[in-house]
Parts: C-alpha cells; sequence; structure tokens
C-alpha cells in the first residue's frame, strides 16, 4: 500500500511528529485540527462556534491539497473540550455539510483536555477524486 503525504500552507502545520494528512487507498485522512490561524500560533476567535469555523477552514485547506473537498467527507470525529458547547458547535457543522442525503457518519465526544486549551478539535477521512 502507497501512502502520500499531505502538506499545505492552508492549514497549520504539523506541531509533532504527524502530518497533516495522508492519502491511502482512495482516502485522505485529517489529522485532528484544532482552531490555529494558519502561518500563527494565535487561536480564532468568537468562542466555539468562531473556533469550530477556523477548525472547517483548516481541515477544507488539507482536503482541498489531497484533490478532495469537504463534499467527499465520509467520516468525523469531533472532540470537545465541554459537550455544553456540542449545540453551537453543530450549528457551524451544519453549515459546513449542506446536503442532508449525503452527511457524513460522525462521533462526538468531550475529551478531557485538548492541545492549548482549545474547545474543539476536529478530523476527516474522505474520498480522493
Amino acid at each position: 500500500m502507497a501512502k502520500q503525504v499531505v502538506t499545505t500552507n492552508n492549514a497549520p502545520g504539523a506541531v509533532g511528529p504527524y502530518s497533516q494528512g495522508i492519502i491511502a487507498n482512495g482516502f485522505v485522512y485529517t489529522a485532528g485540527q484544532g482552531p490555529l490561524i494558519p502561518g500563527t500560533k494565535d487561536i480564532a476567535e468568537g468562542g466555539i462556534q468562531g473556533q469550530t469555523r477556523q477548525v472547517f477552514e483548516n481541515l477544507k485547506g488539507i482536503l482541498e491539497a489531497a484533490g478532495s473537498s469537504l463534499d467527499n467527507v465520509v467520516k468525523v470525529n469531533v472532540y470537545l473540550q465541554d459537550m455544553n458547547d456540542f449545540a453551537a458547535m453543530n450549528e457551524v457543522y451544519a453549515s459546513y455539510f449542506t446536503d442532508a442525503s449525503a452527511l457524513p457518519a460522525r462521533t462526538t465526544i468531550q475529551a478531557a483536555r485538548l492541545p492549548m486549551d482549545i474547545a474543539v478539535e476536529i478530523e476527516a477521512i474522505a474520498t480522493v477524486d
């Protein structure tokens, strides 16, 4: 099985020994994305909704660099610092996945603590065109 590393400046660089994304067997697997603004170490403002929007922009950057898009996402894992943020996160999430007939499978959990005390981290698996 050949695998290809995905790298882009349209998402934060890896802060450890991992890749932003990996393409294998017709799928792209993204690393968990937090709300960091690419090219900085700044966390997006705007509470959980602002952070969720930035996370999706970061995911879009990786997926597009892999030749994919949010339309091709088949699975999403969402990690929330506080499950009380679920409704606000979900409102932003729904604005990125608008085709009700093709919504990705999803798992959402509350994590005891996320890196840099961010409020949300999301990873995705998508098909590659």
